[in-house]
């Protein structure tokens, strides 16, 4: 089982997979039925500060993933989210929904290595 990235305003590609929001921010324009989601762990997401920090601009992204790496290692929430996809990927791929437009420089990706390096351990 692996770990996908999707953007949620685009159509489903695996609707099959466990479809977890990943933002701190609910989507403009989405409803929750569409969505399909499983969970909104919004806790997990860079918090309010850091984003608007980030704006999405990718000069900042390198700088932006150490701050966010250090928000996700100090926070209570990401112990409880990284055993719950622990627990979704013994049986089925977990799909990170974001709603960022730019596709390589978003919380996700960084989310993604973050839950990636921890199940190597």
């Amino acid at each position: 089982m692996q770990i996908k990235l999707e953007r949620i305003y685009t159509k489903p590609i695996d609707e099959t997979g466990y479809r977890v929001l990943v933002d701190r921010l609910w989507p403009r324009g989405i409803s929750k039925v569409n969505a399909k989601l499983a969970w909104w762990a919004k806790e997990i997401g860079p918090s309010t500060e850091l984003r608007k920090w980030f704006g999405h601009d990718p000069e900042k992204f390198t700088e932006f993933a150490e701050k966010y790496r250090l928000e996700l290692n100090q926070a209570d929430f990401t112990t409880e989210f990284l055993e719950k996809i622990q627990t979704e990927l013994r049986t089925q791929d977990v799909i990170f929904l974001y709603g960022a437009k730019d596709e390589t420089h978003n919380q996700a990706v960084i989310l993604k290595q973050y839950v990636e390096a921890y199940l190597k351990k």
